[in-house]
């Protein structure tokens, strides 16, 4: 191809309005007569979900087949980022032999409410361990020529009207959570795409919101690439193509490419802003169509990386009295139960919902496993609807009586986890939790599998049930991996990705789930997920962060010092327990006092890693001031204080086992007075304390009631502004200058200084 440059010059108005719509449903335009082929691009969280035309929209029908690999909340509580690179580079390869050149995924919304309909596409109620999952994705997939589109940018986080919903979020909420992974995304790997999402965003559509696409994604964060559109998530196309909105989907939008024609011919469009959006899209065709010298060559076993990444994603809810993992040589039958045994959940629907090219069942796989050692008998537990069948209740907890153990296979039903509605409840369906209780009641020895996209609700179930594995849904590779944590053949080491209440309505969003009126408001800020129930005090089933495993690890010699502008901590990890596994080392940091509301702890880094019985390793983590800063929205900007903060180090959000006090110089935080500026403010900083003192002494001259700062004073008066006292106490002083003049001299004086 020419140059970026040259292409402009030969192209008409007409060609370049034309190139900032797709030609279809899957492709962008391409130009022969200039050289510019046309690109292609398809869904995929967690899995290529080609269509059989680039016509079609392809969400109800079977596709092209491909490795469908676990969804976004599964893969998530694998908390490996070297994993993540991996199925990147997979999907990259994978990609390029079915000729896809842009991949529209990873999803990263944060998980507002457990109820999200499209939760179970994104990795976490976090921003630190969706950024960096996210940013491991994108650099292993773009390595490969395979352009990523890191979304749904932002603050998508319900399905309920979501086209015509406006999130209102304050500022600071808008950065510490919910654009927090896509910035950290961003400036680690690069992505080649960002699309944006349907709803509006405090008022004004994310397509043409002015403030998100250019003030923050462009001008802070430095992003170059091309923001496309969800699929007619387009409202004004003049308005967001002056935002930054560079390329609509789907195409080929005729009506909007005249209208830019238009708008430029008539003046309200300057051809730049035209110019600038084509030059991306270019340079995104150059990027994916051009040889790629590190492209790896497609050896790659993908079900069995499937599989791999399926083990990696499961987590061990509950294990009492070690009732896991089974052991084939010591019970002679297993009753399993439950038709999701075989017609496993592997995934949700949707544009996210991949046509696998294989799926492992959990009955197979089980029975491959014991072979002829174990009696393995099954019974479908619950109907294909809600119908409560008493008979095959009745049946399974018989058949369960007659075991040595039970296994169940529960779940979220298929239909209820997709895209384009939201859910009604975090709860098992009704004949599922009958089911459990029936087979409790008979058979102690039991062990539920659930399988689910989103946080379930397990109480008051799961009292009675000593073993809980959460399957999420983990792709074609399920089936084996499930059996293989069964019965011991590899060590759980999930950690959930989000937390599981012990009932919806302890979810911090639970009194505005939906919007009213087309507005639906943030209002519980900053305490989303864990952060939300530290603050509250209010303990969850299972916290972020949680998992166990078939090994014991211990934690030792935490150290965390300074050094110029990082901190740098490490410890010891010990594997305590007889079986080789891995463990998810965890590490949040408290601000011990902040002039702000700040979360009791905050993930900053995470490592996971392997050891065998026995074994030590040291594991270190950097971090950088960013990692103690909030967003102060007084002075738009990211701040650091300097003071104390708590370095806590655990196995979840719960289960911290060291901590660490340690004093942090990020030096002086900027300092600046308005006229509301309070009492407090002035008699907190040095300088500006002595200009307030003596302003009073002036003032104190001229009245008769003297105002004297002692602790009586300022426990009154601090937190009102100070130009409330020069107007309360100052009335018969001021004759030729007014309140506001004194306090802008102030003002001027502390500045000179």
């Amino acid at each position: 191809m020419k140059s970026t440059k040259e292409l402009l010059a030969e192209m008409t108005l007409e060609e370049k309005a034309a190139l900032c719509a797709g030609l279809n449903m899957w492709m962008t335009k391409g130009f022969e007569q200039h050289g510019i082929p046309a690109i292609h691009m398809y869904d995929g969280t967690n899995g290529i979900r080609k269509t059989n035309s680039d016509e079609e929209m392809g969400v109800t029908g079977e596709n092209i087949p491909a490795t469908c690999y676990p969804t976004g909340s599964a893969i998530g509580s694998s908390w490996n980022t070297d994993l993540l690179h991996e199925l990147g580079v997979a999907l990259g390869i994978e990609g390029r032999e079915m000729g896809v050149e842009l991949l529209l995924g990873p999803g990263i919304n944060m998980k507002r409410t457990p109820l999200g309909g499209r939760n179970f596409e994104y990795y976490s109620e976090d921003p630190c361990l969706s950024g960096e999952l996210g940013a491991a994705f994108v650099k292993g997939l773009q390595s490969q020529g395979v352009g990523a589109s890191v979304k749904h940018f932002a603050c998508n986080n319900q399905e309920f009207e979501k086209i015509v919903t406006s999130s209102e979020v304050d500022e600071r909420t808008l950065r510490e959570i919910y654009l927090s992974a896509f910035e950290r995304i961003v400036k680690k790997a690069d992505p080649w795409t960002v699309m944006c999402s349907y709803n509006l965003l405090n008022g004004t559509y994310t397509s043409e919101n002015e403030h998100l696409l250019n003030d923050i994604l462009r001008e802070e964060w430095g992003y170059e690439g091309v923001v496309i559109s969800d699929w007619t998530a387009v409202n004004d196309r003049i308005r967001g193509l002056g935002a930054g909105l560079d390329l609509e989907m789907p195409g080929p939008a005729y009506y909007n490419t005249k209208a830019i024609v238009e708008a430029v011919q008539d003046g309200k469009l300057d051809e730049a802003v035209v110019d600038r959006s084509a030059a991306r899209i270019i340079e995104l065709v150059r990027k994916t169509t051009e040889p790629k010298a590190e492209a790896a060559a497609s050896s790659i076993d993908y079900h069995e990386l499937a599989r791999k990444a399926a083990v990696e994603s499961i987590v061990l809810l509950k294990n009492d009295n070690r009732i896991l993992p089974l052991d084939s040589g010591k019970i002679s039958k297993v009753a399993v139960i439950g038709k999701f045994a075989k017609q496993p959940r592997i995934q949700g629907a949707g544009s996210a919902k991949v046509t696998p090219t294989r799926v492992d069942v959990p009955w197979d796989e089980m029975k491959n496993i014991v072979g002829d050692k174990v009696e393995m008998v099954y019974a479908e537990g619950y109907p294909q609807d809600d119908r409560i069948d008493e008979q095959m209740i009745q049946e399974s907890a018989a058949l369960a009586a007659s075991a040595d153990v039970a296994v169940l296979f529960v779940g979220q039903p298929e239909y209820v986890e997709s895209e384009m509605h939201d859910l009604d409840t975090i709860e098992l369906p009704l004949h599922q939790q009958k089911l459990i209780k029936a087979v409790t009641e008979i058979q102690p020895h039991c062990i539920v599998v659930t399988s689910s996209g989103s946080a379930l609700a397990m109480h008051p179930w799961v009292q009675y049930v000593p073993g809980v594995i959460h399957s999420w849904l983990t792709g074609q590779g399920s089936g084996r991996a499930i059996a293989d944590i069964l019965f011991g053949r590899v060590n759980p080491s999930g950690k959930l990705s989000e937390t599981f209440p012990v009932k919806l309505s302890d979810n911090p969003a639970h009194m505005r789930i939906r919007g009213e009126n087309g507005k639906l408001y943030y209002r519980e800020g900053l305490f989303i997920g864990y952060r939300y129930y530290d603050r509250k005090e209010l303990a969850p089933q299972f916290p972020f962060g949680h998992g166990l495993s078939y090994t014991t690890f211990a934690y030792s010699d935490l150290k965390a010092v300074q050094q110029g502008e990082k901190v740098h901590v490490s410890l010891t990890v010990e594997n305590t327990g007889t079986m080789s596994g891995k463990e998810v080392v965890q590490l949040y940091v408290q601000d011990e006092e902040c002039k702000w509301v700040r979360p009791e702890k905050e993930l900053k880094g995470f490592a996971k890693i392997a050891l065998a019985p026995g074994e030590k390793q040291e594991v270190v983590f950097e971090l950088e001031e960013r990692d103690f800063a909030y967003y102060n929205t007084k002075y738009n900007k990211w701040v650091a204080e300097t003071g104390y903060f708590q370095i806590a180090v655990g196995s979840s959000s719960r289960d911290i086992r060291l901590r660490e006090r340690i004093f942090c110089d990020f030096g002086q935080e900027p300092i600046s007075f308005h006229k509301f500026s309070l009492v407090n403010d002035w008699l907190n900083e040095p300088k500006a304390r002595v200009i307030f003192e003596n302003c009073l002494k002036e003032m104190n001259k001229h009245v008769t009631e003297q105002v004297v700062i002692d602790e009586e004073f300022v426990g009154f008066w601090g937190d009102f502004p100070a130009l409330k006292i020069i107007q309360m106490f100052g009335q018969s002083w001021l004759v030729d200058r007014s309140p506001d003049d004194v306090i802008e001299e102030m003002i001027a004086e502390f500045e000179r200084q």
